[in-house]
């Protein structure tokens, strides 16, 4: 059975707000925990979705399409169409009860996060009264008393809930018992906290927590522990990574809006220029450019995404034409969109929320470089994952580029979805300790598909370690502890997929060389000036 990492312990004590993406097993993203459940039918690859969970960015400095200068942003004004002023109050109209639904989470999050820092103190609390780690007391409280889910419960729950699962009960019935496993730790790791706090002194001194408004707000009192405060400080720090992830929800939903804004202003300032309505114009302009989609163009579609469609193609076609219909319509207004664009005045002073300067641990971690670089890039890993792969000759390559001006650190969070990224990672780390650890992950990650205990085992001689040394790290889960610790570190700087890059502390959106160069020499000019 595996063991119950210390984040999951806190984390289903006070169910704390960490942001969740769709499961994927190429793409790099952190499933939900939930159970096996049978995904909507789709006749191809969902379109790139706005998150639905973010904070406002106030508009500041400008975006320029055209070229315009504005010395100083107006008040409350998004953008400038040919004159014509779209304000922030028209654009929040559209998005308003999405915003309100996002701050509420926000507020729920904080209260969340008060008690989730309560049952930290108090599980490190009795840790050290009985002179155990951490994870010793939740393997003697939680995992020795965890019962197995039965045959019986496994094939009951897929019975219940087999109109809501696509596979066959064999096909996820591991998935269900993993699922059955975890909810029974859940039940007790809550009566385990409920027992701490019986016998601590806890004291909660705010019901709803709200944010500091200044530096003296940030030393309020929120609860205390055995005497030990929580402050408003401690919270909002803790929530930086999910504020940051707020914002940049809202910037988006708020750009997508803004964008849709801009270019109805330019249609009809178009159509009254050419003195027709807006609809004739669009008929002109966009259906009438809209290619056709044919009987070929669909199959051509259905062969090459079949492995991700459910259904033959005869069952799927009337799906697959809408959407390839529906597409070409996307692209011949984005088509036009552009081009009436490249000929008005349009300024835009929306600009991204800026990513905070986070704390992150690199000691005792495998690194590239001087330590005493200005400049450390640090990134969260999963072996199995694909998008990690392409992503190490890249930052290989800037590494060499930059000197000892760069260091990289590497840090482990392998995704539930890749089966064997968990067990590469304690690999890897048991190649470290014999100084082989790049070989080693090079490997790794040329064999993503072959990442089985006796394959890890096999690579290990390859890159020459010491045998017997390695397979007793590996099959004594040596590693663990340490692997679930950078997991638990990820999960508090709010990553949510692999690779997920930060640079001196700053998370990067991009991964591209050109992208990583620009974040570095930004840094770089930081530190120069400090």
């Amino acid at each position: 059975m595996k063991k119950l990492s210390l984040v999951f312990f806190v984390i289903i004590l006070a169910c704390s707000v960490v942001a969740q993406t769709k499961s994927g097993a190429t793409t790099g993203k952190a499933p939900q925990k939930a159970a096996p459940a049978k995904p909507a039918p789709a006749p191809a690859a969902a379109a790139k979705q706005t998150p639905a969970s973010q904070q406002a960015q106030p508009a500041a400095k400008k975006e320029e399409d055209c070229g315009c200068e504005a010395k100083t942003p107006p008040p409350d004004v998004l953008a400038i169409v040919n004159g014509v002023k779209i304000t922030i109050k028209e654009v929040d109209e559209q998005i308003k009860p999405r915003i309100e639904e996002i701050q509420k989470q926000v507020i729920e999050a904080r209260n969340r996060e008060l008690d989730l820092q309560i049952n930290s103190k108090l599980l490190e609390a009795e840790a050290k009264r009985r002179g155990i780690s951490s994870a010793k007391l939740l393997d003697e409280e939680i995992i020795a008393k965890t019962k197995e889910p039965t045959e019986a419960e496994a094939k009951a729950f897929y019975d219940q809930n087999k109109d809501r699962i696509q596979d066959s009960y064999d096909a996820v019935k591991t998935q269900i018992i993993g699922y059955l496993r975890e909810l029974e730790q859940r039940d007790l790791a809550k009566a385990f906290a409920e027992r701490l706090r019986a016998t601590a002194q806890v004291k909660k001194i705010v019901e709803s927590v709200t944010p500091p408004q200044t530096d003296a707000d940030r030393a309020r009192v929120l609860a205390t522990v055995n005497g030990q405060p929580i402050t408003s400080g401690d919270i909002e720090d803790s929530l930086q990574p999910l504020i940051f992830e707020v914002q940049e929800q809202i910037y988006e939903m708020r750009k997508q809006q803004l964008d849709m804004r801009i270019n109805d202003a330019l249609l009809e300032q178009e159509a009254q220029k050419r003195k027709v309505t807006t609809t004739a114009l669009f008929e002109t302009e966009v259906k009438a450019k809209a290619k056709p989609v044919t009987e070929e163009d669909a199959k051509k579609f259905y062969d090459e995404n079949k492995d991700r469609i459910q259904g033959s193609y005869e069952q799927v076609k009337p799906q697959v034409i809408s959407y390839l219909e529906t597409r070409g319509m996307n692209k011949a207004e984005s088509d036009y969109a552009d081009q009436l664009r490249k000929a008005a005045s349009v300024q835009v002073f929306l600009t991204e929320p800026e990513p905070p300067v986070l704390k992150i641990a690199t000691d005792d971690q495998p690194s590239k470089g001087s330590a005493t670089a200005p400049v450390t890039i640090v990134e969260f890993t999963d072996y199995e994952c694909p998008s990690c792969a392409n992503a190490q000759p890249i930052l290989e390559e800037v590494i060499k580029e930059y000197g000892d001006k760069v260091r990289l650190v590497a840090r482990d969070f392998p995704l539930d979805q890749h089966t064997h990224a968990l067990k590469a990672a304690e690999a890897a780390e048991a190649a470290r300790e014999q100084g082989k650890y790049w070989e080693y992950t090079a490997l790794l990650f040329k064999n993503q598909k072959a990442l089985e205990v006796e394959r890890l085992k096999e690579y290990a001689t390859q890159v020459g370690l010491d045998r017997a040394k390695f397979d007793q790290a590996l099959d004594t889960d040596k590693y663990l502890e340490l692997v679930q610790r950078d997991m638990a570190d990820g999960r508090a700087l709010g990553v949510n997929s692999t690779p997920t890059v930060f640079i001196n502390g700053k998370r990067i959106r991009e991964k591209t060389k050109e992208s990583l160069k620009a974040a570095i020499d930004a840094a770089l000019k930081d530190s120069a000036k400090k």
